[in-house]
């Protein structure tokens, strides 16, 4: 892999398919839009995940990993990835867009395979971050739907071995130095899970400790790190109370965490789909956080 980072570089995650990824696995983009000036595609059938580096003009050296969401079905490749990369690059932030590997797809190491890609996303961008004029320990992780519940893994169980890595690679930290969550799955327990996000991720009946070890809000410690969380009041899709619970969690452990919100807004409004209401700030807010807990500057 070239170490040269370049504006939308393609990073590849592993140097080969992933052991266990199906032989008859074929990447698909789904045009959903009915609006030729707003994609909205989808990806399946991912057998190599992947960064795609977005560089901003100015780079502050602050960078951060967008997942988008999708059920744990599709990764939504616009409103939730390039939109939110355009948005940050005028504040300086260098974006990396993942694709990950989905859990449904018949992956030998289903439950964990997402996770895993996130943890080898963060090394790899850890890893080479001098090389990129990126700075080590301003990296973050930014998971929307689905994919906030890879965010959240991520925070609590960076340190879990999910692959088999080299010495060099043991010695990189997989720890994200910020974390922010869109209207996130959280949890995998009956009273506030969403059902297609835990049927694609743990199969049509997982087990009581399934269901435990894929709940990140049992997971959180003093050593998480900072979350940002926004939501909306009425998401018909994910239960507020995935962003609550972790919240909870956080405060508990004395985590510092920000919690928003919003009265309105529904669930996957990205940034267009947030035009004209009051959650349309929330990048703003972001942003400011961002500052707060010393990201970058103002």
């Amino acid at each position: 892999m070239a170490n040269t980072l370049q504006h939308e570089a393609v990073l590849p995650l592993w140097d080969k398919r992933p052991e266990g990824t199906p032989v008859d696995l074929t990447p698909m983009v789904d045009e959903r839009s009915k609006n030729l000036f707003r994609p909205d595609r989808a990806l399946t059938g991912i057998v190599e995940p992947s960064l795609t580096a977005w560089v901003p003009e100015r780079p502050n050296g602050a960078s951060i990993i967008i997942a988008p969401g999708g059920s744990y079905r599709r990764v939504v490749l616009d409103k939730e990835g390039i939109e939110i990369a355009k948005a940050l690059a005028p504040l300086g932030v260098t974006s990396f867009l993942l694709t990950y590997r989905l859990p449904g797809e018949g992956h030998a190491n289903r439950a964990d395979a997402p996770l895993a890609d996130a943890q080898r996303a963060m090394r790899l961008v850890r890893r080479h971050a001098n090389e990129w004029g990126l700075d080590p320990e301003r990296i973050g992780f930014l998971g929307f739907s689905a994919a906030g519940h890879i965010g959240a893994s991520l925070a609590t169980g960076y340190n879990r071995e999910l692959y088999e890595a080299d010495g060099t690679e043991q010695a990189v930290s997989a720890r994200p130095d910020f974390v922010a969550l869109v209207y996130p799955v959280v949890t995998m327990q009956d009273n506030s899970v969403h059902e297609g996000s835990r049927t694609a991720l743990l199969g049509d009946s997982p087990t009581p400790q399934q269901k435990s070890n894929h709940s990140p809000e049992e997971h959180v410690t003093a050593g998480t790190p900072e979350v940002f969380l926004v939501l909306a009041d009425d998401d018909p899709s994910v239960p507020p109370a995935n962003a609550i619970a972790f919240y909870n969690a956080l405060h508990a452990a004395g985590v510092k965490t920000e919690l928003h919100i919003f009265r309105d807004g529904g669930h996957g409004f990205g940034i267009s789909g947030a035009s004209g209401k009051p959650v349309s700030g929330w990048p703003l807010l972001l942003a400011d956080w961002m500052v707060q807990i010393g990201v970058m500057s103002e």
